[in-house]
């Protein structure tokens, strides 16, 4: 298969990750998909391939490798999935907007209007802390397109907002 990591993960290691990572891989997946049953099954999916592939994983890359491997799952999942069913749900919902005075319920709705790429980046950064180079990686982007991709989806959002203000 791949090479030997310099430093394979040890079963203790793989138990650490599981305890350290497990939560925040899991929060990552669900902001992006809303659905608990497919975040905890792109979470195990994660892990189970981090573990078939543990002897090419260093310790220090476990994190790393957890949420690029949750990531392309997730964008796998995304794309198999009908675009139009969001598309549906936030156009009918657009008609209620006048009901929510709940910003953060807003910026949710606006998130998931983000083309996918966009909305992973800037959950990373925004949600998870990650860096542009730590993004990059995982995202298999240079870190060029993560920043032009973080300051489209901030601009996209601050006019979305702006334009909710009217209605709140």
């Amino acid at each position: 298969m791949g090479k030997c990591a310099e430093n394979p993960m040890t079963v203790e290691d793989y138990n650490e990750a599981v305890n350290k990572h497990a939560d925040g891989v899991f929060r990552f997946v669900l902001k992006n998909i809303r659905d608990e049953e497919k975040a905890r099954d792109i979470v195990q999916d994660s892990f189970e391939k981090l573990w078939l592939h543990r002897e090419q994983v260093s310790g220090e890359k476990v994190k790393a490798y957890l949420y690029s491997t949750a990531y392309h799952r997730l964008i796998d999942l995304i794309r198999k999935d009908s675009r139009l069913s969001i598309v549906e749900e936030v156009q009918s919902e657009e008609v209620h907007f006048e009901q929510y005075s709940d910003l953060h319920e807003i910026l949710n709705k606006a998130i998931l209007l983000l083309p996918d790429d966009q909305r992973s980046v800037l959950l990373l950064r925004d949600y998870e802390g990650y860096s542009y180079k730590e993004i990059a990686e995982i995202t298999t982007l240079n870190e060029s397109q993560v920043k032009v991709y973080i300051y489209r989806a901030r601009v996209f959002l601050k006019n979305y907002i702006g334009k909710m203000d009217v209605l709140v």
